[in-house]
């Protein structure tokens, strides 16, 4: 089942390609989720209109999560093109995951642009990320259960700004928030596909394209940790709640690597097999 936060409330993508706006009364799919993890309601609810996608704007599947936390470097080939990078850092590749946390306030939906920083809008980067949404919330969830709190799975937009990232990691301090968390650098969407429609192990094709140009091509596959272990890995320190979304890392072809940083008028297409293709524009902050 796809499901869409949109601007005239909670949809459900019909057989045709048309979207079912749904009698729930939820602002989003962040709050449907807190009242209904399993998002059963959202199969049975009563059809209020069916219209063309394009005849409503859609909006981030989870409009302000209480966390987003991301994985880094849990890509083969990321590992294999960051590791030149980590070595003058003095930084190993871990053997487990590793995270961090950026502000709800920084999610926007397929219809927001990426708005370049003005504090930082010269090495502004994508990583494209199978992006988890969080269903029944727990602590200290063993690997073994976790997909059980798995809601569904969106297209996440990793977006950096390299430069303050690079600075971060050159010092003790080593903190990504304000380098990964500022305003409009966690895109998010088109739907949340329920976790039904996926089989384990997960092996799905990523791509990201810029300005039709392919960047990134690679499957799940590759991934070192799976979305279990970084369930499991996450709950030991922190408790996750119903909405809250993790960005499972990226794999080769970021832009930092080749020189191609974004810039106004740039369009990044992200589509992830079975998931969907989010589309965003970059623009300059005004």
């Amino acid at each position: 089942m796809k499901l869409y936060t949109t601007d005239r409330g909670i949809a459900r993508e019909a057989a045709d390609g048309q979207l079912e706006l749904l009698s729930i009364d939820a602002a989003d799919l962040g709050a449907l989720l807190a009242a209904d993890p399993t998002l059963e309601s959202a199969r049975s609810a009563r059809v209020t209109a069916t219209l063309p996608s394009d005849a409503v704007r859609l909006l981030a599947p989870v409009l302000q999560p209480g966390k987003v936390i991301g994985i880094g470097i849990n890509y083969t080939s990321h590992v294999d093109e960051t590791r030149e990078m980590l070595e003058r850092s003095g930084t190993k590749v871990p053997d487990v995951p590793v995270f961090f946390i950026a502000p709800g306030s920084s999610v926007v939906g397929p219809a927001d642009p990426i708005v370049l920083p003005r504090v930082a809008p010269d090495s502004v980067d994508y990583e494209i990320e199978l992006a988890v949404v969080i269903g029944r919330g727990g602590s200290h969830i063993a690997e073994s259960d976790a997909m059980d709190h798995v809601a569904g799975y969106t297209v996440s937009n990793d977006v950096s700004a390299r430069d303050l990232q690079r600075q971060a990691m050159s010092t003790p301090l080593f903190e990504l928030s304000h380098a990964k968390g500022m305003d409009s650098f966690k895109p998010l969407g088109p739907a949340l596909v329920t976790i039904d429609e996926f089989t384990e192990p997960l092996d799905l094709h990523l791509e990201t394209k810029v300005n039709g140009e392919v960047r990134q091509d690679a499957r799940t596959t590759e991934l070192i940790h799976s979305v279990a272990r970084c369930i499991a890995r996450i709950t030991e320190f922190m408790r996750l709640d119903p909405g809250d979304v993790i960005c499972t890392g990226s794999p080769a072809g970021v832009g930092v690597f080749m020189g191609k940083f974004l810039r106004p008028g740039d369009v990044i297409e992200m589509t992830i097999e079975g998931v969907g293709t989010l589309r965003t524009d970059i623009v300059a902050a005004g």
